[in-house]
């Protein structure tokens, strides 16, 4: 019993100090009152696990807790777990511990769909379209296992060994491997090629511990192949890491100008300036962003934009100007707390409100779809005392994301009820899946490289019909209509599915891009005057 009441003390101790948004050592040291505080809770939470009708789960009371008091801050400040930190963090970290390959769930059955490159799977052979048919000697085939089934049977940790079975086409027999875990990496630049003889393209989907590394790749390859020009697709880009993002504006500012600045009630301004170390300096540079853009995103593109070194295509993007700093509690587990703000170089707090709570705050997002905002750009209006200005005396505005220089609106055109069912109950992955199981090698052999691919495979005739059929077969009957409207958006996208399945993750956007209308626009303003005659306007 004393241990448990030791417990609860140790805890309520901890979230007296979110409460009152200090450590214990300076609570310490404070006045009387801010002593009465830390009291007054702790002597709450005891009597409630005392004298309460009920049995108390007082861990879950807790943590109840915590996650109200940080979701009353603001957004952004989050308690996480201690099971699920390590999975949280794995993202920006830029790795996790595991066999390496790509797996999707195909007839309910686990298919390789490509070995993760210097992975423990392809040093051992692993190969694409194989069959995971049993882990550790179990069947996990037609059981109706699950991705996360999968995930927590095949990750574990480093240097530990889990033995498969597979089942690869041309074989008799399963083979048998035993895969010695290992580090592998998590990729945040999806692709990198040259859009035209001058321009490249470089996708990057967060901002992590190894984005800079992926990225000086990407970009000394294109730079090898005559790039002269760059669009930087910050598209769904939600963020990650302020030292990544500051890096990474890094590459395109020169010497001593002011990245982005930082400042909170007890973290005082802190400036950061770009180097004389950037890789692309000069040369014609366009960011696309959207409503999914946040963050890191939103640091770089500001920094872009006001001091006039490329210009902004898209949409306005999300709106998170806060800055949040990992604490660890004394149970393992931990808060992501927000201490400042942060600042574009010409002082714009791209921040969008949060007073009315988290549920108004993200249904902002799917707000603009309803009110206009993401058809129309006439449909934003900010007032005066956000208006900021860029190093040319262009007009920008802070209080709510970065305002695109080039505004594009979303295109529905294509969609249809019937084109998102396809998508909805999986039948468009299942089927590139599939087709890539049975005709690898034929493909292969028929379109030895991507742009022989992207120029000559067509789905038209039999498997279109094919796809039709099995989207029948899940209850998804054709409709002549929505067909009609969205089958050029459909064909385009079940190819870049099969290309990526087919090739690798850079494929699909080679592909796919044919339809992302702010790529196009991008590759219009630098060929057309547009790009020019934006940085010079006075707005």
């Amino acid at each position: 019993m004393a241990h448990r009441i030791n417990m609860i003390k140790n805890i309520s101790i901890a979230i007296s100090a979110l409460f009152l948004g200090i450590n214990i050592s300076v609570a310490q040291t404070e006045s009387a009152s801010i002593q009465e505080d830390f009291e007054k809770f702790n002597t709450m939470l005891y009597q409630v696990n005392k004298y309460y009708v009920d049995s108390v789960d007082t861990p879950k009371l807790v943590e109840d807790a915590i996650r109200k008091v940080l979701e009353d801050l603001d957004p952004h400040s989050v308690y996480i777990p201690k099971k699920e930190l390590q999975k949280m963090n794995e993202p920006l970290v830029g790795n996790f511990d595991g066999i390496g390959v790509q797996f999707n769930i195909l007839k309910d059955t686990i298919v390789v769909v490509n070995p993760i490159p210097g992975g423990p799977s392809e040093k051992l052979g692993i190969k694409a379209s194989d069959k995971i048919v049993a882990i550790e000697g179990e069947n996990v085939a037609g059981i109706g296992i699950t991705n996360s089934d999968v995930v927590s049977k095949l990750r574990g940790k480093k240097g530990t060994v889990v033995n498969v079975e597979i089942s690869r086409r041309g074989e008799k027999k399963f083979l048998e491997f035993a895969i010695t875990r290992d580090k592998i990496p998590i990729f945040s630049v999806d692709a990198g090629y040259m859009a035209t003889p001058k321009t490249g393209y470089i996708k990057v989907n967060r901002f992590a511990a190894t984005t800079m590394e992926e990225f000086h790749k990407e970009l000394a390859e294109l730079q090898e192949q005559g790039m002269e020009n760059l669009i930087l697709d910050l598209q769904g880009n939600g963020g990650g890491y302020l030292k990544t993002a500051i890096a990474l504006a890094d590459e395109f500012l020169t010497a001593d100008q002011k990245i982005v600045y930082t400042e909170g009630r007890t973290f005082k301004k802190e400036e950061h300036f770009a180097t004389e170390r950037g890789s692309f300096e000069s040369g014609k540079l366009v960011v696309l962003i959207d409503e999914g853009s946040a963050s890191a995103s939103e640091i770089v593109s500001g920094a872009i934009q006001d001091w006039d070194r490329g210009i902004i295509i898209g949409r306005r993007s999300f709106g998170k100007g806060l800055v949040q700093k990992p604490f660890m509690l004394p149970d393992g587990s931990a808060m992501r707390l927000t201490i400042s703000r942060y600042y574009t170089p010409s002082g714009r707090c791209i921040q969008k409100p949060y007073e009315d709570g988290v549920e108004s705050y993200i249904k902002e997002k799917y707000e603009r779809y309803s009110n206009g905002e993401l058809f129309s750009l006439d449909s934003i209006v900010f007032p005066d005392s956000l208006k900021f200005s860029t190093s040319k005396n262009r007009v920008v505005y802070g209080g709510g994301g970065i305002l695109p220089d080039v505004f594009v609106p979303i295109d529905t055109n294509g969609g249809s009820n019937y084109f998102s069912q396809l998508i909805r109950k999986g039948i468009i992955n299942t089927f590139t899946l599939d087709i890539v199981d049975q005709k690898r090698k034929k493909l292969l052999k028929e379109y030895p490289t991507v742009e022989e691919f992207k120029q000559n495979f067509t789905l038209e005739g039999e498997l279109l019909a094919e796809l039709i059929k099995q989207g029948e077969k899940e209850g998804i009957e054709q409709n002549e209509e929505d067909l009609a409207k969205s089958k050029d958006l459909l064909l385009l996208r079940t190819k870049a599915l099969i290309a990526r399945n087919l090739y690798n993750n850079e494929a699909f956007y080679y592909i796919i891009n044919d339809i992302n209308d702010a790529y196009q626009k991008a590759l219009e303003a630098i060929d057309d005057g547009t790009y020019a005659k934006t940085l010079l306007a006075d707005k």
